[in-house]
């Protein structure tokens, strides 16, 4: 931890990666982690083009679902932890593979969301976009009126993450002088590539309870959950040892 603080009080550009894990901690599933109905369905069944050209009406019925639930979970003390680490500096990027909006309603402004977000639905054909409320989807709406269907904004198996958001988290990344990496098993690529790859000379802290495929060729590890050990950085930066 002291390494970290030190770190972070020179730091000019801090760029953060984040996962379904500090999620978890407001009470959202991992993407796997969906229970009752899901159990008897593939994840890819439900996160792809060729299972959403299959059933529509099922992948939208599971998405409807977890659009309510993200709009139930509250952004957590480590989401606010974060917010708060962005009004330190000018050059701060957070990079996230989560698509529930939380890091948003936390208050982070420069927000590169890699995977999308279920906030919005956008048509196959033509690319009209309109956003979600509470209740999602209807199914009467997902045939547009130009032919495609309405999917949700967000990336599936087998599809390229946005390109303007990974040039810019990748440029991030290149530049950042300390890299936190956040509540990601760090074994989805590309994303993982931004704490090892293009990590450069960044001093990479990895902040998770448990091991993951980086925890070996990082910096610095810090194990327990975001929602704890996040504001104990944004507290010792303050100077209020915790």
């Amino acid at each position: 931890m002291r390494e970290l603080i030190d770190r972070l009080r020179t730091a000019r550009s801090v760029t953060v990666l984040t996962g379904s894990g500090i999620s978890a901690e407001s009470g959202l599933p991992t993407f796997r982690g969906v229970g009752g109905l899901w159990r008897t369905h593939r994840v890819e069944e439900l996160a792809s083009p060729a299972g959403f050209e299959r059933d529509p009406q099922l992948v939208w019925t599971w998405y409807n679902e977890r659009n309510a639930a993200h709009r139930r979970a509250q952004p957590n003390a480590g989401h606010r932890a974060l917010a708060e680490l962005e009004t330190r500096y000018l050059d701060f990027t957070l990079a996230t593979q989560n698509v529930d909006s939380l890091h948003l309603r936390a208050g982070t402004r420069n927000l590169l969301e890699l995977h999308g977000s279920l906030r919005i639905a956008r048509c196959t054909g033509c690319g009209y976009e309109r956003e979600l409320d509470a209740s999602g989807l209807p199914f009467e709406q997902i045939e547009h009126t130009c032919g495609g269907r309405m999917r949700p904004d967000i990336v599936w198996f087998g599809e390229p993450l946005p390109p303007e958001a990974w040039r810019r988290a990748v440029a991030a990344a290149e530049r950042a002088e300390v890299i936190l990496v956040v509540g990601t098993s760090a074994v989805v690529y590309p994303a993982a590539a931004l704490a090892t790859r293009y990590a450069r000379d960044a001093f990479v802290a990895e902040i998770n309870p448990e091991a993951t495929a980086i925890s070996e060729r990082v910096a610095c590890v810090l194990r327990g959950p975001a929602s704890e050990v996040l504001p104990r950085i944004v507290a010792e930066l303050d100077g209020f040892p915790s």
